[in-house]
This record gives structure tokens, C-alpha cells and sequence, in this order.
């Protein structure tokens, strides 16, 4: 993974057309990026993250924050993050992942 501007980057290799190709994981909005080595790679990544933050700048929107801190309760942004991530890995909105997170804690408590 990269880190640029708190945004988040993964990318996987195409053997068959020999080029890595990615996307910024912590945005609703899509932010892609490809490049033929590890360094073009990298370079890529954080100019799609500038330009679609000059993107917004020039449309008079702000741009989209990877993580605010905030989630109905308050948050490290750290946390929010892995949560986040997680809930990714498993196919499950922030919402679902953190009340099935909830849940499960819930159950292993003894009754009140």
C-alpha cells in the first residue's frame, strides 16, 4: 500500500501487459493510477491524488477527506482507517462492519 496526503493507494501487477495498475482505497470516488515500474508507480499514484485534488479546487468542491475521525462516536483516525479497510476486505459497508463489530463484543459479554 501507499500513503500520500492521508489517501490511500494498492495496486497489482498485469503479467500479460507488464504494468502495474491501482486505485485510492479510502474514497468513494474513483482515483486510479498505473505505471511500468514500482517508481513510475508511486509517481503516478500521488499525481491522480493532487490532480483530483486541483480537480475539486478548480469545480469549487472540496475535496473528499480519506478519513475524518468521526463515525456517530468519536474515533482515532487511525482506527477509523483499519475499520474501514476491514470492512473493505470483507465486502461490508463502514456501518455493517462496525455494528456486526459491535455485535459480536456484545455477545461475549455476560449477561447484565
Amino acid at each position: 500500500m501507499m500513503k500520500y496526503k492521508g489517501y490511500i493507494g494498492t495496486a497489482e501487477y498485469d503479467d500479460e501487459n507488464k504494468i502495474f495498475s491501482g486505485s485510492v482505497l479510502n474514497t468513494r470516488t474513483v482515483i486510479t493510477f498505473a505505471g511500468t515500474s514500482v517508481d513510475e508507480l508511486e509517481t503516478e499514484f500521488k499525481a491522480s491524488v493532487d490532480d483530483y485534488i486541483n480537480w475539486c479546487k478548480e469545480d469549487g468542491i472540496e475535496p473528499e477527506k480519506p478519513y475524518s475521525g468521526r463515525f456517530n462516536v468519536r474515533f482515532e483516525p487511525e482506527l477509523h482507517q483499519r475499520a474501514a479497510m476491514g470492512a473493505r476486505v470483507l465486502g461490508l459497508s463502514l456501518n455493517s462492519f462496525v455494528t456486526k463489530a459491535v455485535e459480536d463484543e456484545l455477545l461475549s459479554l455476560k449477561p447484565l
